[in-house]
């Protein structure tokens, strides 16, 4: 597959060839993307959660009411769940939601969600994402001029200082390295940018041989 590069001026800069086991897929199984943004929501869950039970909350134990006589329940403890203030029954728990997902179905899903741009037409490869200086003003009149509103930009290896800067201010924009690419950013956002670096550094994780960076953001 062959697709015409541009500069961030808009200028044409030749074209580059994808590999079409990764973009050239047309029938998208989008049950392989729903697993997989499940599986990255519910890694990022924080799952923090929590209700006090019956023995955690702070209420007197003084008995509440005499044994007998009173033509109601023998009550015991007003910790219980069936008065107020008392614990709660079968609340949530401190967990991680977490789960399993095969490395296989991940990286079949990551070459749905890209290929699913190629087939949406919401692609576009620019041969370098580097500005000279962070100015947020000149990286949106790029934008403007190459139509980008809605983007995840895949910059490379590494991302310039300088543009991540500047386009940390621009709404519905995300900048990411190869290393962070993920099925989740890249449906989220409308259009996916690509360098030339990261179409290479794309191909390189897929073959297994992109090196890592020392710190990477979540993947897959």
């Amino acid at each position: 597959m062959e697709l015409a590069v541009k500069t961030l001026a808009g200028e044409a800069a030749g074209n580059i060839t994808l590999d079409d086991a990764i973009f050239g897929i047309e029938d998208i199984r989008k049950d392989l993307l729903h697993r997989t943004v499940r599986w990255q929501l519910a890694k990022r869950q924080a799952g923090t959660h929590k209700t006090k039970t019956r023995s955690e909350v702070a209420r007197t134990t003084k008995k509440s009411i005499r044994q007998k006589g009173s033509g109601g329940a023998r009550h015991g403890s007003r910790n219980a769940p069936i008065f107020v203030g008392g614990g709660v029954a079968h609340g949530p728990r401190v967990r991680s939601h977490a789960h399993d997902l095969p490395k296989k179905v991940r990286k079949l899903a990551l070459a749905h969600a890209l290929s699913s741009k190629v087939v949406a037409d919401m692609i576009m490869v620019i041969d370098t994402a580097v500005l000279k200086e962070a100015k947020t003003k000149d990286l949106a009149a790029h934008f403007a001029g190459l139509g980008i509103e809605n983007a995840l930009i895949i910059s490379g290896i590494t991302v310039d200082e300088n543009f991540a800067k500047a386009a940390r201010n621009i709404p519905n924009v995300d900048v990411l390295p190869v290393a962070g690419l993920n099925v989740y950013d890249i449906l989220r956002r409308k259009t996916l940018v690509i360098t030339k670096e990261a179409a290479e550094g794309i191909q390189a994780r897929f073959d297994g041989t992109l090196a890592q960076p020392a710190i990477a953001a979540e993947a897959e």
